[in-house]
């Protein structure tokens, strides 16, 4: 298939890219590099450097592309910048979208691949967390990803556009050629082996004493590889439907660190502090929907092959990408 993919150049969309082209597709990467990096981008794709806030560009080079399915990854996605400057998140992640779908309806493209999050869930009041999972976001960036999905339904109801809504768990590891940079890390795993390369002091831990095993918080990983499998199998989805993707086990802050621990074999001072507000204790995915309608299944669930693979890219890549 032909397909659009915007964030191409950033973190998940540059390992979806990868494996669509790997799987035979043709790809046009719609990037604005604000957060992306150009080396991130498989050549074998074509690029076009753009803003989805131009709508006149979007649908010029949707129609160009002759796509016949969206992906789009392209958004802002720092939780705390939402907070503070929740204007930007609405702007780029809604009004933005927006734009996008309106060119998939000018170019009568009929099928978009959406990359949500669990932040739309907030604080779980059930876990595992299934799809129909109250959703409270606590911040204007999970509300923002909210607020899309709705949209998405009201463009099916007037356009016949259809949807698959992808709502990542933490999303985690790299392939051999592209990996996690980010102008401004968050992400525990890239920040605890930032401290391996002995590119920072120590690993900061925020909150020891949390209702788990060990005192912190427990997340579902999942490789990027399997992310980008299920991107795939959403392709082949009529329907339009909704998935939370996760492995459905979660590894504490401490589990992680041991993992990184042990594949790095360097030593990683830690800090405890204290708690940080907003930071919900447990979030783990009930995957059943993905794998019952599309036959998905992590195939690189433990966390040790994720910190593993992540490890041998930024040992390869210490700055990152070059641009």
């Amino acid at each position: 298939m032909r397909i659009f993919v915007t964030g191409g150049a950033g973190y998940i969309g540059s390992v979806c890219v990868e494996q669509l082209l790997d799987a035979g597709h043709q790809v046009t990467v719609f990037d604005n590099l604000t957060e992306g990096h150009k080396s991130a981008v498989d050549p074998r794709a074509k690029f076009v450097k753009d803003d989805l806030a131009n709508a006149e560009g979007v649908k010029k080079a949707m129609a160009a592309s002759k796509a016949e399915a969206v992906m789009h990854f392209g958004a802002n996605a720092l939780v705390g910048e939402s907070v503070q400057n929740p204007s930007k998140y609405f702007r780029n992640n809604v009004a933005n979208g927006v734009n996008l779908l309106d060119a998939m309806v000018a170019c009568g493209v009929p099928k978009i691949i959406f990359s949500s999050t669990c932040a739309t869930f907030g604080n779980p009041v059930k876990i595992p967390i299934a799809e129909d999972h109250p959703q409270q976001p606590l911040n204007p960036y999970g509300l923002s990803k909210l607020m899309f999905e709705q949209i998405l339904h009201w463009y099916e109801v007037a356009h016949g556009l259809k949807h698959v809504i992808l709502r990542y768990f933490n999303a985690a590891g790299c392939t051999e050629k592209f990996g996690e940079h980010h102008r401004i890390e968050t992400h525990l795993i890239p920040n605890i082996l930032f401290v391996a390369l002995g590119k920072k002091p120590h690993l900061e831990i925020f909150g020891t004493d949390y209702d788990t095993p060990d005192g912190t918080c427990i997340r579902d990983y999942i490789h990027i590889l399997d992310l980008a499998q299920a991107h795939m199998l959403a392709l082949k989805r009529e329907e339009s439907s909704i998935y939370n993707l996760g492995n459905g086990d979660g590894s504490s802050v401490k589990q992680v660190l041991h993992a990184c621990l042990k594949v790095t074999g360097k030593d990683i001072p830690v800090v405890e502090k204290p708690r940080r507000p907003g930071d919900a204790s447990n979030m783990i995915a009930a995957s059943h929907k993905a794998e019952r309608e599309m036959g998905w299944k992590p195939k690189h669930p433990r966390i040790d092959e994720i910190v593993a693979s992540a490890w041998k890219w930024h040992v390869a890549h210490p700055d990152g990408y070059p641009d």
